[in-house]
């Protein structure tokens, strides 16, 4: 029996992968086009400062659920970290989410949790029954004030699109809370990887019958030496853009250092049009029980992905939905291949989640292994 294993990408999907079936017996190869394990959660330490930077952007685990959670804490430390962000729009500071202290602060009001949601309840658009699009779902249950404070001009930043063109579900991530917590996530657990992203995938990666191939491309015209492939790169580029390239947003970062704080705050939302990128992230902050006389900032832009970018946000409108849909029959039809993780299956995935189905797609593997049935394109259908 050939238990020989191909894994495309050397993120926590191929990683999580990997180490699973080579506890199992099987011999990995990981294929990682990037000089670096990690994908986009890499993380280094800055020369200059010794500050551990997330090269890609922020990235701060939470978590309900308990699997992900006991997994990544037998590979790291992870250190408690809770998530404030800040937001400055019309030449204020305010707290996001937003919560009472903003509401309050907003409308330089004083009120109580339950006045305040009455409050809320009286700004919003209530001929908009059944908000579609994320401006309509704003405007019905925050009112014009708040959206086009926190929301319009920096959704249009963020996506390059009127929020009038995006999707209601994009704003349902984003809670109202009528209390003064301002911890931006609501998950049981919240942490970060004391010794950073990296070192925590080399661990969890570092498992006997691994091998990683940096710098290296895996040819799909490969396949066929290996007993099944998993790939985690764009599921567009495996079939060689046959149907066109899917659209994705891509980061660019504009990258400063200063003597010793910022702005003194990890994350720093910047609401309006006079500022053209969308944030300001100040590492040095996601790593608190750490010390730095020097700090480095990533101011941020958005833009639209083109060929040679780093893909990291899909854009799942209508159009791009049915062009999905197409490379999705594709990949249904391909032997031996699973398409795994935010790339492979075109969807915006937290680590959590990742890791979660990169967990369930081994345990499938080695189910099917052992039953005889055919392992499938996708453990979690990207058209569902």
């Amino acid at each position: 029996m050939n238990k020989n294993i191909a894994i495309v990408g050397a993120g926590f999907s191929g990683a999580v992968i990997a180490n699973q079936l080579a506890q199992a017996g099987y011999t990995v190869d990981v294929f990682e086009s990037r000089p670096h394990i990690a994908g986009n959660c890499y993380s280094e330490r800055d020369a200059e400062t010794g500050v551990m930077v997330h090269v890609y952007g922020p990235h701060i685990f939470h978590t309900d659920n308990e699997r992900a959670w006991e997994f990544v804490n037998r590979y790291a430390e992870f250190k408690p970290y809770v998530n404030r962000v800040k937001a400055i729009t019309g030449g204020k500071v305010f707290t996001l989410p937003i919560n009472l202290l903003t509401i309050n602060q907003f409308f330089n009001k004083t009120m109580g949790p339950a006045e305040a949601q009455e409050f809320l309840q009286s700004l919003g658009d209530k001929s908009i029954e059944n908000p579609t699009t994320f401006e309509e779902q704003a405007l019905r249950f925050v009112g014009r004030e708040l959206y086009e404070a926190f929301f319009k001009t920096y959704t249009i930043k963020q996506w390059g699109l009127h929020p009038s063109e995006l999707p209601a579900s994009i704003l349902k991530r984003l809670p109202v809370r009528f209390n003064y917590d301002d911890n931006y996530f609501n998950h049981k657990y919240q942490g970060m990887p004391a010794d950073g992203y990296t070192a925590l995938v080399q661990n969890i990666i570092d498992v006997p019958g691994v091998t990683v191939h940096l710098s290296t491309a895996f040819d799909p015209a490969d396949k066929g030496n290996y007993a099944h492939v998993f790939y985690s790169g764009p599921i567009d580029a495996w079939f060689k853009h046959e149907e066109g390239r899917l659209p994705y947003r891509t980061l660019d970062f504009e990258t400063f250092r200063a003597d010793g704080d910022y702005q003194g705050n990890a994350v720093i939302n910047y609401c309006d049009d006079d500022k053209k990128y969308t944030r300001i992230t100040e590492h040095k902050h996601f790593s608190p029980w750490e010390k730095h006389e020097k700090t480095i900032c990533y101011a941020e832009y958005s833009r639209q992905c083109e060929e040679k970018d780093v893909p990291y946000y899909p854009i799942r409108q209508t159009r791009e939905k049915a062009q999905l849909e197409r490379y999705v029959n594709k990949a249904k039809n391909e032997e031996n291949v699973t398409f795994v993780g935010r790339l492979g299956t075109y969807r915006y995935l937290d680590m959590d989640v990742t890791i979660h189905e990169a967990l369930l797609t081994a345990d499938k593997f080695l189910d099917s292994a052992k039953t005889g049935e055919r392992m499938p394109a996708f453990t979690i259908d990207p058209m569902a």
